[in-house]
């Protein structure tokens, strides 16, 4: 039987050519939104929110969310990658706009807090491939990231000497963490305002003696 394209004398594209074709723009940008609005709802309400409600914030049909990320996992894992990736290019970002290390630091912080990367910590603990190669290549450039930050203002005397980038991820993590579900709605809008008390306890010179030992990478990496 003579097919359409044969009588229109149409080509058709090999089968394995279609399967690896990009994809279209308006799919992109769907995947984008719905990565965007589980973000805002995973800090609101925590990362067992109902998927439908993502794909209804996404303005996309459960079918469209569902294509793109088939379960939960798939989806917090590629939220978690967005936030990650996004708040290490926010570091970069802060070494480019200031000459002062230490102005650096703090702008770094301060933006770190916009991309709620403390809502993280909660999609971290959640059941998905916390080893997965992508996961760990993003944190590790966070990491390093967040080292050379600190490495900087500590080497140009800014910084105090008692404390190591853990010291400033874990406080990071901690002052920007959000209360899912939480009555106290705009609580957010002191979150900036904790942060510069937090960054002007580790500017030199210090005014007190640090309990503990300072937190490194290797003790927020120990299980």
């Amino acid at each position: 039987m003579e097919t359409v394209a044969e009588h229109t004398g149409e080509k058709t594209a090999p089968a394995a050519q279609c399967r690896t074709a990009r994809p279209r723009a308006d799919a992109l940008r769907n995947r984008e939104r719905i990565i965007a609005a589980a973000r805002e709802l995973f800090v609101e309400f925590g990362p067992d929110v109902a998927l439908d409600d993502v794909a209804r914030r996404a303005g996309v049909g459960n079918a469209t969310l569902y294509r793109n990320f088939p379960d939960r996992a798939a989806l917090i894992h590629e939220v978690v990658l967005a936030v990650t990736s996004r708040t290490t290019l926010r570091a970069e970002e802060a070494v480019a706009a200031e000459s002062d290390p230490f102005a650096a630091l703090s702008r770094f912080v301060h933006a770190a807090a916009d991309e709620r990367v403390g809502a993280l910590c909660p999609m971290l603990s959640g059941v998905f491939d916390k080893d997965h190669p992508d996961l760990l290549a993003e944190l590790r450039r966070l990491e390093e990231a967040v080292e050379g930050l600190v490495t900087r203002a500590m080497s140009a005397g800014r910084l105090r000497t008692d404390i190591a980038v853990g010291d400033v991820l874990v406080a990071l993590s901690q002052l920007t963490r959000p209360l899912p579900g939480i009555a106290c709605q705009g609580i957010d809008r002191f979150t900036h305002r904790h942060l510069q008390v937090f960054l002007d306890g580790l500017e030199t010179p210090a005014r007190s003696e640090l309990p503990g030992s300072a937190a490194t990478l290797e003790d927020l990496r120990r299980p």
